[in-house]
């Protein structure tokens, strides 16, 4: 039985498109795909492993650096990550990217593994009523209680807002307040957003070794995006929700799109020429994974189900997951031109998908919380997963895998789901259409005149072929027959010869003979008329004979062939021969 397994397992490695390269259970690597990259750190050609680890969620949050199947280096970091970037953010040699850990409302940037600038988000407007009434806790001209019911009228009522420290103070429990208010009515009010996505934008040029802007998401709906090199803010665009997923395409001096998925559940595309959305597509659940392909956008939903649109909100087509999304990510293996969606699901299986066509799937011994598909090390096709137990696993695409383009799932065939490409309407089929609603009745009745007229004519031109025997099948029950002609050579000697066979059931056809009919200064035959032996149902019957063409002129004409009955002047069966050409004649 153990021999049975084996032999099972070792089939399905080898039909396997995936080469196992590390598998660590125990890695302790908890992150998300946002907080996941692949880049070349030092510039010698050899992708290191970067991830932001969430730790314990409150502490041991880490900036790790894997090389091969080890940790390389690891940072502390002083929050939970939100999103992390690699980069290029200057010209300078040697070209070595810049790593972009997004926490809170900071940005740390580390270059060469070493921290090296902290950007801040710019502050938020404070409600000028919630300054006026911490000003009066301030001077104690209030008490902590009524401090406190004029703050939950404020948050109620107002537009901006309340603060941090506002929020705080109305969780706490009355005998807290008074020492909360001497601790901070001394410091300042300060409403500080927090970045929630985070992304990269070419500057101005579309290389891969370009140089790039960071853009990013903030919890109160903005989109900022900054230079690289001053770390300045360059542009502001601004969502109705706050964004959670974000994909960027484009160059900034140029043209670019930010596709954003928002808490609200819809997703935003913006542009350059727009401080605010130029398109919004509305879901049916909230998104949890956004991937874009060329000009169209995949969106995995938390209703267990993944849909395509177009850069402009159209839907394309939806495909449906047997478990709920995990994450998603992009699969891009330019080297092969080919471009896919990997998502992981809850049944600890990660499927891939070209548009909605699945073509392969990927089981895992534990649900995957991050997936990373790139260069590793010096190996281009590498998927890099982590678990939800902590785990790291890398499988290596094999060189000679080919994925076909057809659907593995069970469903309709592929050319079910191809779009017809119907031309658009002209202002000659509208004015068809409406000649046909106007007319319609009319148009019928000349229609149903027309094919019963086709109908008479045919059947008149039936009737009179079988009334004069014209037809290669009898139409007597007495004699039902059925003959064809071959004709084989090139010239002048050409041979005929005659199928005839007798369709009835049981009765034997005689006393029937065969004549031919031809032009005699074209055609010369050694018999023209000759008898046809007993013919029993259901048996072929050939006969041949010789015909000589006479002319050298380089024409042809027709042959007829008669079956006759003795003591009836009508034929049973006629034959029109179409002779070919003597190309021997020709020749000569």
């Amino acid at each position: 039985m153990s021999s049975v397994s084996q032999e099972l397992k070792d089939t399905s490695v080898a039909s396997s498109k995936w080469l196992d390269a590390h598998y660590d259970p125990v890695a302790n690597l908890y992150t998300f795909s946002s907080c996941i990259a692949l880049s070349d750190l030092h510039g010698d050609g050899e992708n290191k492993l970067v991830v932001g680890d969430l730790g314990t969620g409150v502490c041991n949050m880490k900036l790790k650096v894997y090389r091969g199947t080890g940790l390389l280096s690891e940072s502390t970091l002083l929050d939970l990550p939100t999103g992390m970037v690699s980069f290029l953010m200057d010209l300078h040699e040697p070209r070595t990217p810049a790593i972009a850990v997004a926490s809170g409302p900071f940005i740390y940037v580390y270059k060469n593994l070493r921290p090296y600038f902290k950007f801040t988000l710019p502050s938020l407007e404070v409600n000028p009523l919630e300054q006026d009434v911490w000003s009066q806790a301030k001077e104690d001209m209030i008490d902590p209680m009524t401090l406190k019911e004029m703050l939950e009228g404020l948050r109620d009522k107002a537009e901006i807002p309340l603060s941090v420290r506002s929020l705080r103070f109305l969780m706490l429990e009355p005998q807290e307040m008074e020492n909360f208010v001497l601790l901070h009515k001394e410091q300042p009010i300060r409403r500080q957003t927090v970045i929630t996505c985070i992304g990269t934008l070419k500057k101005n040029m579309a290389d891969e070794d370009a140089v790039s802007c960071l853009v990013i998401g903030t919890e109160n709906g903005d989109v900022y995006i900054l230079d690289p090199e001053a770390f300045t803010i360059l542009y502001k665009m601004s969502l109705p929700s706050t964004p959670t997923l974000m994909d960027v395409t484009g160059q900034f001096d140029v043209e670019f799109r930010i596709t954003v998925a928002c808490r609200n559940g819809n997703i935003y595309i913006l542009r350059r020429d727009s401080p605010k959305p130029k398109y919004c597509i509305e879901l049916s659940s909230h998104p949890v994974g956004l991937v874009r392909i060329g000009k169209n956008v995949v969106v995995g939903c938390s209703h267990e189900a993944l849909h395509g649109y177009t850069q402009k909100g159209k839907k394309l087509w939806t495909a449906y997951l047997p478990a709920p999304v995990t994450t998603m990510a992009l699969m891009d293996l330019p080297t092969r031109g080919f471009q896919a969606v990997l998502v992981g699901l809850a049944n600890c299986e990660v499927h891939m998908y070209r548009d909605k066509n699945l073509v392969s799937t990927i089981k895992t011994p534990d649900v995957v919380t991050s997936i990373c598909f790139g260069r590793y090390g010096r190996e281009d096709g590498t998927l890099i997963m982590t678990t939800k137990g902590g785990g790291l696993i890398v499988k290596i695409l094999k060189r000679t895998a080919v994925f076909e383009d057809r659907d593995s799932a069970p469903g309709p065939p592929i050319a079910q789901s191809i779009r017809l490409n119907v031309p658009k309407k002209t202002k000659l089929y509208v004015d068809q259409t409406l000649r046909e609603r106007e007319n319609a009745v009319a148009m019928h009745r000349a229609f149903q005149m027309d094919l019963s007229r086709l109908r008479l004519a045919a059947a008149r031109a039936y009737v009179k072929a079988l009334e004069s025997s014209l037809t290669p099948m009898s139409a007597s029950l007495t004699e039902p027959l059925k003959m064809n002609a071959v004709v084989q050579g090139l010239g002048p000697s050409f041979k005929l010869t005659l199928n005839i066979q007798n369709t009835a059931a049981c009765r034997p056809v005689m006393n029937l003979a065969i004549s031919f009919l031809y032009d005699e200064n074209l055609y010369s035959m050694k018999t023209a008329f000759f008898k046809i032996p007993l013919l029993v149902p259901g048996l072929n019957y050939p006969i041949d004979t010789f015909v000589e063409c006479l002319s050298d002129k380089g024409i042809s004409d027709i042959i007829k062939v008669f079956v006759l009955r003795e003591g009836k002047s009508a034929p049973l069966l006629t034959a029109h021969i179409n002779m070919p050409v003597s190309e021997g004649l020709a020749l000569n």
